[in-house]
């Protein structure tokens, strides 16, 4: 079954593991992603915050792991279930790109 499971985020890096290798050999780092904004609900707007949990593999996952928390992020990747056990949702990051004075404030 395919169907659209895509998420756009920005926010800082609150929280970062130390990266670990997968059983297939991929390196892998979670975290955590916290988002401020304004956005319009209803006609009305609202402040807006959250905190994201997030994994990441590959070479982005070697690329974060050097990071520092408060990093600015961009992330887009798809949410998941965290295992067939816990059924919390969580960020699967495909790609990352590192803000730096954007009209944030970031």
């Amino acid at each position: 079954m395919r169907g659209v499971n895509a998420l756009s985020l920005e926010g800082e890096l609150a929280e970062i593991s130390v990266r670990r290798t997968t059983p297939a050999g991929l390196p892998l780092v979670e975290g955590v992603i916290r988002h401020a904004s304004t956005q319009v609900e209803a006609g009305l707007e609202r402040m807006v915050t959250a905190e994201v949990p997030f994994v990441i593999l590959g070479e982005e996952a070697r690329v974060l792991s050097q990071s520092v928390l408060g990093a600015p992020v961009s992330v887009e990747g798809f949410v998941a279930a965290k295992s067939l056990k816990n059924r919390r949702l969580v960020l699967h990051v495909g790609t990352i790109r590192f803000l730096e004075g954007n009209e944030n404030g970031f």
